[in-house]
């Protein structure tokens, strides 16, 4: 069996626990998910199963999409509704309008500096964050890098026990913390606030209308689930594609290096025969004028 198939992960599971359901289910031990979704955290979780699960790095570097609640009046250890208060401040019924809120929304699009929360699995010195964050360590974490491509208020702002929420939807690049991004919503309206809630609607080119429950999948024969499965192009979408003849197909699916085409490939390209995926190529790193195989898929 072999190809993606795209779970809408329910409230209180792993990413690890769909992936050990799903081998019980398919009957085989080689499935994958496409990166981690907390287990308060519901939605769209991307499964590579069988030949599959060698796209599964290309289909994590590709954007997500959530729709978060955002509540301000009290800062959590965790960035979201799971972690113990650290800090509160009360928020006054009406001590924010709506345009100030979306002013702040928008000053954070683009590329924006995030330090990833203790209580994450970013490695530092060869543990998880959340490792130290159990032993009560608080430890230096590098900042980085992430996009932003787009904030947008989806409700009014409801004002309740002293706190005020909302609901966002965000368009990201990959290793963005949306609890850390409600932090930092808080910090640009001067108050403190965490993540309450969390929906993943789109990952890896796949949204919540293409998802299947871990409970429909259980229910259902394995050929049934089988129409279901996605060719392993479909996680390879984000990348340029090069069809070639006939003559190159033998050579590429074993893996020969190959002289450069024209025009020649600038990064990793897909090199595909009658639509059908043969293995990804990129320029040689040392060998000016030749193509080597970065993935193959025979």
């Amino acid at each position: 069996m072999d190809g993606i198939i795209a779970i809408n992960k329910a409230r209180g599971l792993t990413s690890h626990d769909v992936v050990f359901k799903l081998r019980k289910i398919l009957k085989t031990k080689k499935v994958g998910h496409t990166g981690t979704l907390d287990p308060e955290v519901d939605g769209v979780l991307p499964i590579c199963i069988g030949r599959a699960t060698r796209v599964s790095d290309y289909m994590m570097d590709s954007g997500k999409h959530y729709i978060a609640e955002v509540t301000l009046g009290r800062q959590t250890t965790t960035e979201d509704q799971t972690g113990d208060t650290v800090a509160e401040e009360v928020i006054h019924s009406d001590q924010f309008s709506s345009e100030e809120i979306d002013t702040a929304l928008q000053s954070l699009v683009g590329d924006l500096e995030q330090i990833p929360p203790m209580f994450s699995a970013v490695k530092v010195n060869g543990r998880k964050l959340y490792e130290y964050a159990r032993e009560n360590k608080v430890i230096e974490r590098p900042s980085r890098t992430v996009r932003i491509h787009y904030i947008k208020r989806l409700t009014e702002l409801k004002y309740q026990d002293d706190v005020v929420s909302f609901m966002i939807e965000v368009g990201c690049g990959k290793g963005t913390y949306i609890r850390t991004l409600s932090t930092q919503i808080a910090e640009r309206l001067g108050t403190v606030g965490h993540m309450s809630k969390l929906t993943r609607t789109a990952s890896g080119g796949f949204t919540l209308d293409e998802c299947l429950t871990l409970e429909e999948l259980q229910s259902m024969p394995l050929e049934k689930i089988e129409a279901y499965l996605l060719p392993l192009e479909r996680g390879l979408k984000d990348l340029p594609q090069l069809e070639v003849t006939e003559e190159l197909k033998a050579r590429i699916l074993n893996g020969q290096k190959l002289s450069q085409f024209t025009p020649p490939l600038a990064d990793e390209t897909v090199l595909t025969y009658k639509g059908t995926a043969l293995a990804i190529y990129m320029p040689h790193p040392d060998k000016e004028g030749i193509i080597k195989a970065r993935k193959v898929f025979n």
